[in-house]
């Protein structure tokens, strides 16, 4: 019996593009969509712009420094440190590998809930696979320790500003308001997430040999890298001199800018880009007197730092988030003695390696312009509403909560769905004598599980793309998962109707 041979990603998104188009032949008031089949695969590259931009240049980046070795004698230096832990009685029991997964877990759960990361975690993955498999695990455990705990942390959020926040204000409700029991389902999301794939992991772990010999293996991998990779030159001081008045400069001019949110708080950190900028020149001449390896892994790390801190603290987004990436890649060339042209080299490599993440993305949003352009959503969400009526509160809870997760597998921008689904939800949850907060939880529920399912997220698309792994594949390894999840957010939004919680 011949194998079912699984078509091509960009075989998939387009046939869902030609689905969509068909289905406006057949909801009333709605604009058949025909030839626009073509034109919204140009108008989903033009709207998507800003993130196939970002995904170049980050896979650029990220190539440079790879290119290096920086990342490679890093992971070495990790896996000999935590390995010496196993040493002690419950850290051996426990697992190193399951405490780094954990950690790193909840780190990114944190992230997607207090700021709503998303599209960077395409960044991320690009170093947690091959952590990941120094580890002895599979590139399905490095895309979950960081793709999918930021999307788990995205779904159960408690205050991120692209669910809750534009929800609660189409709503009319007092911004995140509530905030204690979406902790709660926060805690109880990423503990099945972390469990999930704490089982996977230990079921596919490679065998590794004793625990002593592992670590002479592994001190000899260390020794040898740090041997090849000499102090820092001239031109490495020099890019650290660069930066770090660079980094001053920033923080004399726009140090005072620094206001980080949370809830309903916001506190001015003028302070914390000095800290940073101190911390930064410390270690980075530390790092450079011991491997040029080394200042160069120190420059990825801060980098992530700044990205954090751009992000929370300023307001960054795609513009400032590449020009950072564009900045390391340049700096590290620089440390690693690279000529211009070598680093230029190595830079278009990294871009055309992950070309065909950009191209998934610009096709993936295609599907969202054919949707939008041929008037499906307004008259499917007014039908789907009706059809509530008469059905109880429970009912029309797990309806509503239904009908944002089947919306999501087609337009998975939360900003968008908010602006179509809320206005027409809030005030029906009015009618039936449920609580808007409510209606905004299964709004947060619904937006966020099958994001890590549907092949209409360019994200999932462009993570995918760069762990190399077929979206058949990846469905067929998530689909259970996903689905376990949905039917715990039904659950969890079963209390709100029953039960008087604070701000409900």
């Amino acid at each position: 019996m011949a194998k079912l041979k699984v078509p091509n990603t960009f075989v998939i998104i387009f046939s869902v593009i030609l689905l969509c188009a068909i289905a406006t032949w057949f909801v009333p008031e709605a604009n058949p969509q025909t030839w626009q089949v073509f034109s919204a695969i140009y108008k989903g590259f033009t709207q998507q712009a800003g993130i196939i931009a970002f995904v170049l240049v980050v896979g650029g980046a990220f190539w440079v420094v790879n290119s290096t070795k920086a990342v490679d004698e890093g992971i070495l230096k990790f896996i000999a440190r935590t390995s010496r832990l196993e040493r002690f009685a419950l850290v051996r029991k426990l697992g190193v590998g399951n405490i780094v997964i954990t950690l790193i877990m909840l780190l990114f759960g944190l992230f997607g809930a207090v700021f709503g990361m998303s599209e960077e975690t395409i960044v991320f993955v690009a170093v947690s696979i091959p952590l990941a498999k120094s580890l002895g695990y599979d590139e399905f455990v490095g895309v979950c320790m960081v793709y999918v705990a930021a999307h788990v942390g995205f779904a159960g959020a408690m205050l991120n500003p692209f669910t809750i926040g534009i929800a609660q204000e189409m709503a009319g409700l007092q911004l995140f308001s509530g905030i204690e029991y979406r902790t709660l389902c926060w805690l109880i999301l990423m503990a099945v997430a972390i469990a999930f794939v704490l089982w996977y992991a230990s079921r596919t772990r490679k065998p590794v040999v004793s625990a002593s010999s592992s670590d002479l293996k592994l001190e000899s991998e260390v020794n040898s890298a740090e041997s090849s990779s000499e102090p820092g030159s001239l031109r490495a001081w020099i890019c650290h001199g660069a930066l770090t008045a660079a980094l001053v400069a920033f923080s004399v001019f726009y140090a005072s800018d620094c206001i980080v949110t949370l809830g309903q708080n916001t506190i001015g950190m003028p302070w914390l880009m000095w800290i940073l900028t101190a911390l930064f020149a410390i270690t980075g001449s530390f790092m450079i007197l011991k491997s040029v390896r080394l200042y160069i892994l120190d420059l990825l790390i801060f980098t992530v730092v700044f990205l954090i801190t751009g992000v929370m603290g300023y307001g960054w987004y795609l513009t400032e988030i590449c020009a950072l990436f564009m900045a390391l890649a340049i700096a590290a060339g620089l440390s690693a003695g690279y000529s211009a042209d070598k680093t230029a080299k190595e830079f278009v490599t990294g871009a055309k390696d992950i070309f065909s993440a950009a191209l998934i993305i610009g096709l993936a949003a295609g599907i969202i312009v054919i949707l939008q352009d041929g008037n499906v959503i307004d008259p499917l969400l007014a039908s789907l509403s009706d059809g509530l009526n008469g059905s109880g509160r429970v009912g029309a809870v797990a309806g509503m909560y239904g009908i944002q997760t089947f919306i999501n597998l087609f337009i998975p921008s939360a900003s968008a769905k908010a602006a179509v689904t809320m206005p027409i939800m809030a005030p029906f949850a009015d009618m039936i004598e449920v609580s808007r907060q409510a209606t905004v939880l299964a709004f947060q529920f619904g937006d966020g599980f099958t994001n890590m399912i549907t092949p209409c997220s360019g994200v999932l698309m462009a993570v995918l793309s760069v762990a190399r792994i077929p979206y058949a594949t990846w469905f067929r390894f998530v689909w259970k998962f996903v689905l376990m999840l949905v039917v715990i957010g039904f659950l969890l939004l079963v209390p709100t109707i029953f039960i008087q919680l604070p701000g409900f």
